[in-house]
């Protein structure tokens, strides 16, 4: 067999194991998802910042009455474009009990860039008693939990995205079946869902002057929590892609000096 012929056959079987794995590894939502478009998409994709502001903007106005980020500092804002300044701003504007003090006291104090975002709830239990007895989940890595694997990460953006804009008013057959205090949502798995439409036209002022439509909010906040559960995706894509860029190189290096050492011998 020629040494063509095998290097062929080993790039077809390591496309064919990469698709396997990226198969095997899609998130199973349970429902339909409509597949968006996304700047971060494909090799040289990459987040727009502008877009990550506004998105957590939606986050902070909307999402952040009832959804903790508890793996995110306020801090890490500037790793999206926010300065020192701001930063230091945005964090001020919570309130954030620390302690104990030197008379063993609990205390408030503004919110400092090294905090954790501020949870709207103190536990568990006050979450559920302000939410029908629903638990709000924590949003650090909820884009993450619904993607999947290697280049797969816009599925969570599809499935938030599809989720915020999934909400209609039910037939009379749906809604029939659906449990009191719920909401219909096609782009939930069963369709029923405790929480009541987040998003309204209009529901924050962008900064940048982007029209607040249910469509740019979902798709901005959308972007924010992708990039909130993968800081480093873009590092990650652009390392993958130089480590791709040199087996290929190395390979051919290989196949040219093993066709000139046993030149003389074939």
């Amino acid at each position: 067999m020629g040494a063509k012929t095998l290097l062929l056959k080993g790039i077809t079987a390591l496309v064919g194991v990469t698709a396997v794995l990226f198969v095997a590894a899609a998130p199973q939502h349970g429902v339909h998802v409509e597949k968006e478009e996304w700047s971060f998409q494909g090799f040289f994709g990459k987040f727009d910042q502008a877009q990550l502001h506004r998105g957590f903007q939606v986050y902070k106005d909307v999402c952040s009455a009832c959804h903790s980020m508890n793996l995110l500092s306020y801090r890490n804002l500037q790793e999206i474009g926010f300065s020192e300044a701001q930063v230091k701003e945005i964090a001020a504007g919570v309130t954030v009990m620390d302690g104990p003090n030197d008379a063993g006291d609990m205390f408030e104090r503004p919110g400092k860039p090294s905090d954790r975002f501020h949870a709207p709830f103190p536990n568990e239990q006050a979450a559920r008693a302000s939410n029908n007895g629903a638990l709000p989940p924590d949003f650090s890595l909820i884009a993450r939990s619904r993607a999947g694997a290697g280049f797969g990460a816009y599925e969570g953006a599809d499935y938030i995205h599809g989720v915020l804009v999934g909400y209609r008013e039910p037939t009379a057959e749906e809604k029939a079946k659906m449990p009191e205090g719920m909401y219909f949502n096609e782009g939930f798995n069963g369709h029923h869902i405790a929480m009541p439409p987040p998003l309204s036209e209009g529901a924050v002022t962008y900064e940048d002057g982007t029209n607040a439509t249910v469509e740019q909010m979902s798709r901005d906040v959308a972007v924010f929590l992708t990039w909130a559960g993968e800081p480093n995706y873009e590092n990650r894509i652009r390392t993958g892609l130089k480590a791709m860029l040199f087996l290929v190189a190395f390979t051919l290096i290989a196949y040219a000096a093993k066709r000139k050492i046993w030149a003389s011998i074939h």
